[in-house]
């Protein structure tokens, strides 16, 4: 799995945790929908972790929460 992918599942689970759908997390977050819909989207590639912090945000929880999660202990090494 890839690291962007990771991101997805992570706030996926945390969104299906609280019920919150994802034009609620672009609303809680003070982003749009699309970059919400956008960093969903298993096209593609890459995502900010200015993008991830708001959304984090959001959703009241810290950075150190939201990647201590068992979905980011086996990805993969990045520099191959």
């Amino acid at each position: 799995m890839s690291v962007k992918n990771a991101v997805a599942a992570r706030f996926q689970e945390i969104c299906a945790q609280r019920g919150i759908k994802p034009n609620a997390l672009a609303v809680l977050a003070g982003v749009t929908p699309s970059t919400v819909y956008s960093m969903l989207d298993a096209r593609r590639r890459d995502i900010s972790i200015v993008t991830i912090k708001k959304l984090c945000d959001g959703l009241g929880i810290t950075l150190g929460e939201f990647f201590s999660a068992p979905v980011f202990d086996g990805l993969e090494q990045e520099i191959k």
